[in-house]
């Protein structure tokens, strides 16, 4: 299936190849430039257009409606480049299920960007590229990136994208993107697999000639298939049953599977009315459709508690008594208007924002719906580019608000935000096979205050900070794997400090280490690792005459005991546990990055410490064994003709 996969898509990049081609003859002939053109520095000897990173930049919206716009060149780095999974990416501050594609969570507590209703299924969310979150480009040539990663296992990643201009001030792009993950735990077969992922994307930019009005428009689709395992059945159930066999280990399910399917519609569109103000639009359109199936009439029924929650009518297809059939349909609408622009050096921004939407279910007798206004603004201002305060706040009416200021200088950085948000609608009301609940919780109240000390030497950068949390009516999933919400305060001191030491100017060492204290009534809800850390090291430099840019090194990685929260598959959610500790680990890779022109291949090792330690592996989350040691390898391509 991979292979017929990339067939279809090597032939789909042909035809955008030729697509692309007319526009490259009218391009690459510029010998009427003149020496005061913009463009000569594009130029080579021969005075043919050489087109490469800094002639494909890309932007995001926040910059357009911040009137911050940067342009960013294409990544060619290869700092982390190894790390080419999502979570190994966050540099590894998600919980997982030890697999490329499976269920994350974030390991330390995140004020949420929406205090609105929201659907409450976010497993996946790191697999989802959201679309107010798209890369906009602007090309002076079509471009082409393709990323392909093969871990060891058959955990394979493919990442297709074309870039192309159609005028100078309108550009369009496409991308596909999927996963192929075969089980770690108890394949049967070579094409057993975990994950199986397809995203597609398309978006478009387009500028009027005399800049005054500019649109951003862009459209995702997500379909994240995944072959439920539910871990690894402890030794006290089964005797038979041992931890890192890995594709011996006795699981807990073999027929079930979830899928969380998202499309989302988004456009942005701005028109400058007078120099200085701006008014603009903001239109979403989003679904979430999620569902989970399981076959009660084999093993896996083991697995579930006893309850049944069934129709009378047994002949609906959720009411089956052999077979659990859960799903849940979100939906939702926003509309935004506004307007924006520049005083001098103080930029401001007001407007209102409507949203409706539902949560739908099989099982639901009326659907969940919600109606929501809220009131918004923020205010920046520059003194120059390393001195810079912002304020912004949200009012959601009557009952909700985010407001968060932040100081920019060149020694310190200062945030605080402050938060009253809802409860997500799956925490409010649920209904499937095995559980429901029908809960009216309140708002949640958040004060956080962040402080970073930037201090740059020669060839040392240090960043001690420091995170402070204040949570109040903290809802959660609990032991019993239902939400639950706790009237008491948890208090959060989280001291860190980032460092980069350059020694010869050739050996880098990079490291982050938090420590995480909470306390209050409500302590014992959040289970963060007391210590975590994160640090590599590694030779960097150029090789062979400067024709390749190497990175060879190691990856370390630690977290402290901890009752990290278990996983339950049925409901997509996380949730309190007391009986398992994923005991501290460390877990060491070997890395080898390096770059021909523009193209950078990536080998890793996984799991190098593997047999050295006292323990036979280690555990990312209760039941889930994380990788043994194998070879994973990862090459990218830029084409810019």
């Amino acid at each position: 299936m991979f292979t017929i996969r990339m067939r279809s898509f090597l032939a789909v990049y042909t035809v955008l190849l030729m697509l692309g081609s007319p526009l490259l003859a009218q391009q690459t002939t510029t010998e009427d430039e003149d020496e005061s053109s913009p463009r000569r520095g594009l130029l080579d000897d021969s005075t043919k257009m050489v087109y490469g990173p800094n002639t494909s930049l890309y932007f995001y919206e926040k910059s357009v409606r911040n009137n911050r716009l940067q342009k960013i060149e294409l990544d060619t780095s290869l700092t982390g480049f190894h790390n080419y999974e999502a979570v190994a990416d966050t540099w590894y501050k998600y919980q997982d299920l030890a697999n490329l594609g499976t269920a994350a969570r974030p390991i330390f507590y995140e004020v949420p960007r929406q205090i609105g209703s929201v659907s409450g299924f976010n497993a996946y969310d790191l697999y989802h590229n959201a679309a107010d979150s798209i890369r906009y480009y602007d090309t002076k040539s079509p471009h082409t990136k393709i990323a392909a990663f093969f871990g060891g296992g058959n955990r394979n990643k493919l990442d297709v994208e074309f870039v192309r201009n159609i005028k100078p001030n309108w550009n369009v792009g496409i991308a596909y993107r999927t996963i192929r993950a075969r089980k770690t735990l108890n394949p049967t077969r070579r094409d057993d697999n975990n994950v199986v992922n397809d995203s597609y994307e398309m978006h478009t930019n387009y500028h009027s000639e005399n800049g005054k009005y500019r649109l951003l428009a862009a459209f995702t689709r997500m379909k994240h298939n995944v072959n439920e395992q539910g871990g690894i059945i402890p030794p006290e159930v089964d005797t038979t049953s041992l931890y890192f066999t890995y594709e011996d280990s006795k699981v807990w399910l073999r027929n079930s599977r979830a899928v969380d399917l998202r499309q989302e519609y988004h456009l942005y569109h701005e028109y400058q009315l007078l120099k200085g103000w701006q008014v603009y639009h903001i239109f979403d359109k989003k679904k979430q459709e999620v569902t989970f199936f399981s076959n009660l009439g084999s093993s896996d029924a083991a697995f579930f508690n006893e309850n049944r929650f069934n129709s009378s009518d047994t002949t609906l297809v959720h009411s089956k008594t052999d077979t659990t059939n859960n799903h849940n349909h979100f939906s939702v609408w926003k509309n935004e208007v506004g307007f924006k622009g520049d005083f001098g050096p103080v930029y401001y921004n007001a407007y209102l924002k409507f949203r409706s939407g539902r949560m739908a279910s099989r099982f639901f007798t009326s659907n969940n719906t919600f109606t929501e206004l809220y009131l918004g603004g923020a205010l920046r201002g520059e003194i120059n580019e390393n001195w810079v305060f912002e304020a912004e706040g949200e009012y959601l009416i009557p009952n909700g608000y985010r407001v968060k200021g932040l100081f920019i200088s060149p020694i310190l950085d200062v945030s605080y935000t402050k938060a009253l948000y809802k409860p997500s609608l799956a925490q409010e009301r649920y209904m499937g096979n095995h559980y429901r609940w029908d809960n009216d919780f309140a708002n949640t109240g958040v004060d956080q205050v962040q402080g970073t000390i930037k201090a740059d030497f020669t060839h040392i950068k240090l960043r001690p900070n420091l995170t402070i949390n204040r949570i109040n009516n903290y809802t959660f999933y609990n032991e019993e794997q239902v939400p639950e919400q706790v009237s008491e305060e948890a208090f959060m001191v989280i001291p860190g400090l980032s460092a980069h030491f350059v020694f010869a100017r050739k050996i880098n060492w990079q490291s982050e280490a938090y420590y995480t204290l909470v306390t209050g009534g409500a302590a014992e809800k959040f289970r963060i690792p007391e210590i975590f850390v994160n640090s590599r090291v590694f030779f960097d430099g150029p090789l062979f005459d400067e024709n390749v840019y190497v990175q060879l090194g190691l990856e370390l990685r630690y977290r402290s005991d901890n009752y990290s929260p278990a996983y339950m598959p049925a409901t997509q959610q996380f949730y309190l546990q007391n009986d398992f500790n994923v005991y501290a680990y460390p877990v060491a890779d070997a890395f080898l990055n390096f770059r021909i022109n523009r193209t950078r291949v990536l080998f890793r090792y996984n799991h190098l410490n593997a047999g050295f330690m006292e323990n036979d592996g280690y555990f990312v989350t209760p039941g889930y064994t994380g990788l043994k040691n194998m070879l994973d390898l990862g090459i990218s391509w830029y084409f810019f003709d």
